[in-house]
């Protein structure tokens, strides 16, 4: 019978964190060997299936090598890199050097991985490595699906509980990926994360291509950037414990376009850093990548979306997070805004409940964009969805959504656009609930379609709460902090808008005085 992934993945995390408590390290020291040995177990059990299923089918002539496992989509690991033989090592041995010089095998075979892998375990006390190498091989290769990859995933997200604010740097919470995905359904083509953190993006995708029976590796391309290095590493490493590649670079997207996106990508994915100031505008005044203008609030938000726009061809989509506050941002934003929705491409606004994040209990926004419908008969409407009453309450301070709450949720959006319904995570119910003739009608409290010209009389706002209205609900129990942390970033709004009306009013006297000095 296959083992229960839950419980492994819980033993996997006691062994780690007794690591942790055992050493001087900070959380973000040990995060990344701890990943990378698990990283070594999962490409050394996948190899190890994969060599007993190429030499069975090999004729006796033949010699298997490592072009074999490639094709496999396998990690080619050479003898001193194997996790099997670090297990055999004897007592006394130096287990730090030898999972250093384990590592460096792997890269100099896998050229994609050069310089990606840690080789820092020299600063780790030789038992406790060889306490984790113990506990990570009990992991049974009998777990149903990508065992490993799921309990990578599982490291990432305590990692990003652990780290505090640090964690929202490489990790979104895998439901609001997957809800993402299945909105912008990428089957096939070019994808891109401008801040791509550890790659969950990518993963989804991928899992969703393979889902519907197709191979990501000839399906969809990868491109990532990342300013933090060590979190491009962990990206890079994501990628291949998924048996996944990609071009991901590290740059700062404000003033880099490494990978010239302008008009490139089929589709784009992100969860960028909310409200982040001190953005150099004059650097990029004259930058494609922002067609609709610099925003003159201290703040990046309009700099993503133009940015994730921007990227799109003329048959793109888009699927991101961004803080509530730019749905009803005003000044310059707001102008930005007008001019985006004006386009048509603006295609689904989904409203997120408080609580879905490791490090912030902010609710936030999902956007959609969809270049095709610039030109279709949706041009005119926009489809803004509440789902903040939807969730699955893992504790009180996490929720996410289940299965088929994400399915219910994409079906809403398929409906909208005349496609053909998924069901296989058991979302039937659900739909026949809400829409029982079986296509899209407004539903009060959950979705509505609204026109542009309804939008623009809401002063261009993109916040749901503004078009779908109420229905009566027992209310949630009422949160202190979580509300000071709503309330703070709405002052923040206020006060960026505040500075730039002084501004505008600045500018307007100087004009006057200048204009009465002639």
């Amino acid at each position: 019978m296959p083992a229960n992934t839950t419980e492994i993945e819980k033993r996997l995390w006691d062994a780690a964190d007794e690591f942790r408590a055992n050493s001087d390290l900070r959380s973000f020291e040990y995060s990344v060997p701890v990943l990378g040995l698990i990283f070594l177990k999962y490409a050394d059990s996948k190899f190890q299936k994969a060599e007993q299923e190429l030499k069975a089918n090999a004729s006796s002539r033949r010699v298997v090598g490592k072009i074999d496992y490639q094709a496999r989509g396998v990690l080619f690991l050479p003898a001193e890199a194997r996790f099997s033989r670090l297990l055999t090592l004897p007592e006394g041995e130096d287990i730090a050097k030898a999972i250093n010089e384990a590592m460096k095998a792997i890269e100099n075979e896998n050229e994609e991985l050069r310089d990606v892998l840690p080789k820092t375990y020299n600063r780790l006390d030789n038992s406790m490595l060889v306490t984790l190498l113990r506990s990570f091989n009990s992991v049974p290769l009998d777990i149903e699906g990508d065992a490993f990859g799921k309990i990578y995933e599982y490291f990432l997200a305590r990692f990003a509980l652990s780290e505090g604010q640090k964690g929202g740097e490489f990790f979104t919470p895998t439901s609001l990926v997957k809800l993402i995905v299945e909105i912008i359904e990428p089957y096939e083509g070019r994808i891109l994360d401008p801040a791509c953190g550890s790659g969950g993006m990518f993963v989804q995708s991928a899992n969703f291509v393979a889902r519907h029976k197709s191979s990501p590796d000839s399906k969809i391309s990868i491109y990532g950037q990342e300013k933090v290095m060590e979190t491009v590493r962990l990206g890079k490493m994501n990628l291949a414990v998924h048996g996944l590649s990609g071009d991901i670079r590290q740059s700062n997207t404000y003033y880099e376009d490494v990978h010239r996106c302008v008009g490139k990508f089929d589709f784009v994915m992100a969860n960028p850093p909310f409200n982040a100031n001190s953005v150099d505008k004059e650097r990029i005044k004259d930058d494609p990548r922002y067609p609709f203008g610099i925003p003159k609030a201290d703040n990046a938000n309009y700099l993503w979306i133009e940015n994730f726009y921007s990227a799109l061809n003329e048959t793109g989509r888009a699927g991101f997070v961004m803080a509530n506050s730019a749905s009803d941002a005003r000044g310059t934003e707001l102008e930005i805004r007008k001019h985006l929705i004006q386009t048509g491409a603006v295609d689904v606004i989904v409203s997120i409940s408080s609580n879905f994040f490791y490090t912030v209990t902010l609710p936030c926004t999902l956007w959609f964009f969809d270049r095709a419908k610039e030109r279709n008969e949706r041009k005119e409407k926009v489809l803004f969805i509440d789902a903040r009453h939807i969730y699955n309450q893992i504790d009180r301070a996490h929720r996410d959504f289940r299965p088929e709450e994400i399915e219910f949720l994409a079906n809403i959006v398929r409906l909208y656009r005349n496609e053909e319904l998924e069901t296989e995570n058991g979302s039937e119910q659900l739909i026949k609930q809400h829409f029982p003739s079986g296509d899209y009608a407004d539903v009060l409290g959950l979705c509505k379609l609204e026109t542009i010209s309804k939008v623009e009389e809401q002063g261009w706002s993109l916040n749901p709460g503004r078009y779908v209205g109420v229905t009566a609900r027992v209310a949630d129990e009422f949160v202190f902090v979580e509300r000071l942390e709503e309330l703070n970033e709405e002052l923040e709004v206020l006060n960026a808008e505040a500075r730039e009306l002084e501004d505008n009013i600045a500018r307007n006297i100087m004009h006057l005085l200048e204009g009465s000095a002639l």
